[in-house]
């Protein structure tokens, strides 16, 4: 799953140790979603985007297995 949480970060000028104290994880935590390598949970989910005032689709995009198997 793609996610704009960098981009939603940086409009904020927060880093990811700040952010990962507000949503109580780790710093870890924070890399590895921005990079693509772990999804959230989705009590998680839910806390960024509260966090951000905004809905979870606007940070996290699911890509359709389908679609990302039929692009080149």
């Amino acid at each position: 799953m793609k996610n704009r949480l960098k981009v939603y970060r940086a409009e904020r000028d927060l880093t990811q140790e700040d952010l990962a104290r507000k949503l109580r994880v780790t710093r870890q935590t924070i890399i590895s979603i921005e990079r693509g390598q772990y999804d959230p949970s989705l009590p998680l989910a839910f806390k960024i985007a509260a966090l951000f005032d905004v809905k979870i689709e606007d940070i996290f995009l699911y890509e359709n297995a389908k679609e990302s198997e039929t692009r080149p």
